[in-house]
């Protein structure tokens, strides 16, 4: 088993992530991107400039602890993507998440409807 599954339902390895490094996660697993794309829908949520001093660090960082893998598109151009470990560290953190939201059938149903919403 990998570092980042878990067996007892608690969030393994992204219970040492930062906000922001979970939030890259998250933008990942929709696709690999490029760091101004991850910049860019970073900004997007925050509402703020993110600048490539805390970007870029963070995702070394992330390809470091085996969650992102990068690799070169050109000369200029590095493309990020979770790696199987990423993945679980999302599902981690969305499995613990959802462990504390969803206390009652009420609950249940609201998240229910917000998945619907996005397929």
């Amino acid at each position: 088993m990998s570092e980042a599954q878990t067996v007892s339902g608690e969030p393994g390895i992204v219970r040492d992530l930062t906000a922001f490094q979970q939030n890259i996660l998250v933008i990942l697993s929709e696709e690999p991107r490029y760091g101004l794309a991850i910049k860019r829908d970073l900004e997007e949520y925050y509402g703020d400039e993110v600048n490539h001093g805390r970007l870029y660090p963070n995702l070394d960082e992330l390809v470091e602890m085996g969650l992102v893998e990068k690799s070169e598109l050109d000369k200029r151009t590095n493309q990020y993507e979770l790696t199987d470990d990423g993945h679980e560290a999302v599902l981690d953190q969305l499995n613990w998440t959802l462990s504390k939201v969803v206390t009652d059938d009420e609950r249940a149903d609201t998240v229910r409807e917000l998945v619907d919403d996005q397929l």
